[in-house]
């Protein structure tokens, strides 16, 4: 019988809570599962998790696969990843060793989309500004005396990086009516006609967008991405959303422009997270936050869940595998 260790972490359990995805997975072969409390973000618990295994199935906090839990773990050849980048956990040595690797980020894309889209109107509508208002005991008034508010409808919206949140983003602004540019060098003419989107470059996009949301991943090309420079290309009253990474920003140069009052933003994450109580950002009436959650729904878990488990299921059978990631891709995932 194959054996299945799970590295559950907080993230890892929530994901088969569901009773019908946890039973699917015993029926797979053993499961077992780390002692009570212990961090299987330390290589050496981990490394005693994984002997005699065959798969692992990792989550956000689990340690690397070193050259040293790899020894402990003759019998290891397939990672599953309950997240989307595996960057974390995958080493030379391990794809060396001929352990595959797949992943659940498709899980995650459409609750990413729609919080993007969530987090959107609510900038478009100025419910950031309404809320920070009224609950800082701003009179009546006041409260009332918000920038002019727009409908997304008919509005130029940009979206950069044509990832899987990213499309799932584009899909449901376009069917809002918004007119969409995507900055993304590996978008072709042919699939921007079949998204229904204009391609453009990334200063076009921020010089031209009302709305700006980030779905790309962090690369060295994309590290840092959009800094003083591009922050000023963008037109007074501009809203920028990001679900994706805070590295694509100099948060700094953003935290300057917010304090100046001509753009809006909703950040789903940060340099520091947590982030700090006292952290500026914060204070800024101009600021949504939520506390990276936007993959957070029921249904993004229950579907990460059912993908780890078929995954495994095909690799147990020797058939193909749906989400594989190979060497060659790692260089353009986040």
């Amino acid at each position: 019988m194959s054996v299945i260790a799970v590295a559950a972490t907080p993230y890892v359990r929530e994901l088969f809570l569901d009773p019908d995805t946890w039973a699917a997975l015993q029926r797979l072969g053993e499961v077992r599962l780390p002692a009570d409390r212990a961090d299987v973000g330390d290589e050496a618990v981990l490394a005693g998790l994984l002997a005699d295994a065959d798969v692992v199935v990792t989550g956000w906090g689990t340690a690397p696969l070193t050259a040293a839990a790899l020894a402990a773990a003759p019998r290891l050849r397939l990672l599953a990843h309950t997240g989307a980048s595996v960057k974390p956990f995958v080493t030379p040595e391990s794809f060396a060793r001929g352990v595959r690797v797949t992943q659940a980020g498709d899980a995650m894309a459409y609750a990413v989309g729609e919080q993007a889209l969530a987090l959107t109107l609510a900038l478009l509508h100025r419910l950031h500004r309404f809320d920070h208002a009224l609950r800082t005991g701003a009179d009546w008034a006041s409260a009332k005396g918000a920038p002019p508010r727009r409908e997304l409808r008919g509005a130029t919206v940009g979206v950069v990086g044509a990832s899987r949140t990213g499309r799932a983003y584009l899909g449901l602004v376009r069917a809002l009516g918004a007119r969409m540019l995507v900055a993304d060098p590996y978008l072709s003419g042919a699939e921007a006609v079949t998204l229904g989107v204009e391609r453009v470059g990334l200063d076009e996009l921020l010089a031209r967008s009302l709305v700006v949301s980030l779905h790309a991943p962090v690369l060295p090309e994309t590290a840092g991405m959009i800094g003083k420079r591009e922050l000023a290309l963008l037109p007074d009253g501009a809203l920028l959303v990001n679900t994706a990474r805070s590295a694509l920003v100099d948060e700094a140069a953003l935290l300057a422009a917010l304090r100046t009052g001509r753009i809006d933003a909703a950040l789903d994450v940060f340099d520091a997270e947590p982030l700090p109580v006292d952290h500026p950002l914060r204070g800024l009436p101009n600021v949504l936050l939520t506390p990276h959650e936007a993959a957070g729904t029921v249904e993004s878990r229950r579907r990460a869940g059912a993908i780890v488990v078929a995954e495994i299921d095909r690799f147990l059978r020797g058939r193909p595998l749906a989400h594989e990631v190979r060497p060659e891709q790692l260089d353009r995932t986040g």
